[in-house]
């Protein structure tokens, strides 16, 4: 498996949110998979909806009972999997079935999605047959050569499979039909290689792989590269679409690339918050927060602590007036590179800061385990000023994780910020109750 000189540049897309730090789906999702170390324990509950309900619904335990061929099960266990996750139980059975299933599914990064389908690929191809079998789409061509990556790890003892990545930079000479059996890459390269330069005969795709299917229709271009790609594919290539989330725009689209699907779903998981205790500190201004924060923190035993801000300037002033006070502080917003955040990410995990103040860059994806304080210096709001309900769950989620007890004070500085907790208290039916950070006794009762 190779990767020819592939010239790597920077892509610019996702979209400024007001006034706040840039929030790029695309880059949040690469820098997941950068920070994963093992897969995270889902506590949602899988919902599977079968094309044929009258079937035996199979799930796995083991990687055994899938009967893979010796050289990928060896492979799989080489990458340290030793039995399927969740999503993988429900899932491996249905890509690997005969005749083959089509398959939409929802699923978050760390949850094995990508090795699922990287084997469900490499299971699927026949060695002997020099042309392109599979094919996997992905929204950046960062998040192609993920994928990549965990495809010739886990193709690592099968060396006749042989991958080829379609992605810009990696030039091909015209009409010489590709070799490999499987090509990942972007969805405008993709298509190039089928029609303008004839590398791939897309009729002879048996199956079809659509990553981050949510990501992608946000960026403008690829939705319509997509459908443009799988157009070209025969009836019986089999399809496989997954998703971290499904508003009805990924829905639709969904329907069009998937036809006759199994649907595996995640019910939503807002039993977080069971876990975690909520409270609003009312303040005047920013250095009135400063002092609520940093009597909250003199008053908690904390492992670790998250505080989200909206805007760069605003976290680069508290991370510095943080500093002045003496307490170990990492910064992470949205000029930094993805491997800058990841390496910020990395020590903070490691807990070489207690501290780590950030924009909305960081809501969402992150696990680390011993965070016991989530503090919004600044709510999260919506581009009409609302309250983001979505990201606030995101974000005191980094708490309270695992079955621990955490807990999230939210900074009120106006009518307007004292709305949006009404407005959370509302939508989650869940009570946040007010804190005096200056009353050390009431501070120690209300969160013991």
């Amino acid at each position: 498996m190779w990767l020819k000189n592939i010239e790597i540049e920077k892509s610019e897309n996702g979209g400024w949110r007001k006034d706040g730090d840039k929030v790029d789906l695309a880059e949040q999702s690469l820098l997941n998979k950068l920070i994963r170390h093992s897969l995270v324990r889902n506590r949602n509950q899988v919902e599977v909806l079968q094309r044929d309900p009258t079937s035996p619904l199979y799930s796995v335990k083991t990687f055994e009972e899938l009967r893979l061929k010796p050289d990928l099960l060896k492979g799989v266990y080489n990458m340290g999997f030793n039995r399927p996750s969740r999503i993988q139980e429900n899932a491996l059975p249905m890509m690997l079935a005969q005749p083959p299933q089509n398959l939409i599914a929802q699923s978050q990064s760390g949850t094995g999605k990508t090795a699922a389908f990287s084997l469900a690929m490499l299971s699927h191809v026949n060695p002997a047959n020099k042309w392109t079998q599979c094919l996997c789409i992905a929204p950046t061509y960062e998040l192609a050569l993920q994928i990549g990556q965990v495809i010739e790890q886990m193709g690592k003892y099968c060396p006749d499979v042989k991958l080829a990545y379609g992605i810009r930079g990696n030039r091909m000479e015209r009409g010489i039909k590709l070799q490999e059996q499987i090509v990942i890459g972007t969805p405008g390269t993709v298509l190039d290689w089928c029609t303008k330069y004839r590398l791939i005969e897309p009729k002879k795709i048996t199956m079809f792989v659509l990553d981050e299917a949510d990501v992608m229709i946000a960026t403008q271009g690829h939705r319509d590269q997509s459908i443009r790609i799988h157009r070209q594919l025969t009836k019986d290539c089999q399809m496989l679409l997954f998703s971290a989330t499904f508003e009805d725009s990924v829905w639709r689209f969904a329907e069009q690339v998937v036809p006759d699907p199994n649907i595996i779903r995640l019910k939503r998981e807002e039993e977080t918050l069971d876990t975690i205790k909520q409270f609003y500190v009312v303040c005047k201004e920013k250095e009135d927060k400063f002092t609520a924060l940093c009597n909250l923190y003199g008053s908690l035993t904390i492992a670790q602590a998250m505080i989200f801000c909206h805007t760069r300037k605003m976290a680069a002033w508290l991370t510095a007036n943080l500093t002045k006070e003496g307490h170990q502080v990492a910064l992470l917003s949205g000029e930094m590179t993805v491997e800058q955040r990841a390496s910020v990410i990395e020590r903070y995990r490691n807990g070489k800061e207690k501290v780590l103040v950030t924009t909305n860059v960081c809501s969402r994806g992150i696990d680390v385990e011993q965070v016991s304080l989530v503090v919004n210096f600044d709510l999260p709001v919506d581009m009409d000023g609302n309250a983001d309900n979505e990201t606030y769950l995101h974000r005191i989620g980094r708490t309270g994780r695992f079955g621990r007890r955490g807990f999230a004070v939210n900074m009120v500085d106006s009518k307007h910020s004292m709305d949006i907790i009404n407005q959370i208290e509302m939508h989650f039916n869940r009570r946040i109750t007010k804190l005096d950070t200056s009353d050390l006794e009431e501070m120690e009762s209300l969160m013991s």
